[in-house]
């Protein structure tokens, strides 16, 4: 053996929210190859998360499945009450839950002056409320062991902005700039507080089905955007995840990076 692994999390027990499929599935998964300690696997689905926690079972890693609809407060804290009673103390926190929440098709708003402010709330309540309450819950515990990883999976509509997605826009940058007040409220506990900024994940589809979306117009248009040419995939932002979450990351904190394909590029 050359050198300890720098992605090693050390036997640290994980919690990632939205878990039971795409990037969530991928961020778990990582943290259980690197030496977790344990995962809990949140979704809102109980049976997509007991699935994910099977094969983080399989890999020799203790995992247990957590439902709970993020943006409601006593059901999370009751989702850290278990996963904590099977696991341990959790100091390894990951923001994944996102999109429209439990209402699964997202879609385009239209111009904001003419949407129905009740449609705000299906965003703002999973995406910048959802991450507040795991946060509000998880970091005590943090505090209390002495250490701490909290990353949160936001957008490129909230760094750049969206037409027609003004109010899940206005979420993401929410939850960005609460990592950003995070970080300077934990930084003397050793809790880091980042943000991923991602931008359009390939969909989980069979590979006609792909072939079919890969021809369309619309989207050769938009994949023209993109430095690299193509949607991004599972494992992009859980590499990043996985980097955020491990001491090869101590002195970084407060930051939002874009893993995008170069949809847009940082200052």
């Amino acid at each position: 053996m050359i050198g300890k692994d720098p992605l090693d999390l050390d036997g640290q027990v994980a919690l990632v929210t939205g878990a039971g499929q795409g990037a969530g599935r991928g961020i778990a998964l990582a943290l259980a190859h690197h030496n977790a300690g344990g995962v809990a696997v949140n979704d809102f689905v109980l049976e997509r998360a007991e699935a994910v926690a099977g094969e983080i079972r399989e890999l020799g890693v203790p995992a247990v499945a957590v439902q709970a609809d993020v943006g409601e407060r006593s059901s999370v804290a009751a989702a850290f009450g278990k996963a904590t009673a099977a696991l341990g103390p959790i100091t390894l926190l990951v923001n994944n839950a996102g999109n429209a929440g439990p209402q699964r098709d997202m879609g385009f708003s239209p111009p904001f002056w003419e949407a129905d402010p009740e449609e705000w709330d299906r965003f703002m309540r999973t995406n910048l409320f959802g991450v507040m309450n795991c946060c509000h819950i998880a970091i005590p515990a943090m505090i209390e062991q002495g250490r701490g990883r909290v990353v949160t999976v936001v957008s490129d509509s909230g760094r750049v902005g969206e037409a027609r997605l003004a109010a899940y826009s206005a979420a993401k940058a929410g939850a960005a700039a609460l990592m950003r007040s995070l970080a300077k409220e934990t930084g003397k506990h050793n809790i880091t507080c980042n943000a991923i900024s991602l931008s359009t994940l390939e969909p989980a589809m069979d590979a006609e089905q792909l072939e079919q979306l890969y021809a369309n117009e619309r989207v050769k248009a938009q994949l023209s955007r993109y430095t690299i040419r193509r949607f991004g995939q599972p494992e992009d932002v859980a590499n990043m995840a996985l980097f955020l979450c491990s001491e090869a990351a101590a002195w970084i904190t407060g930051q939002t990076y874009p893993v995008n394909g170069g949809y847009s590029f940082a200052q």
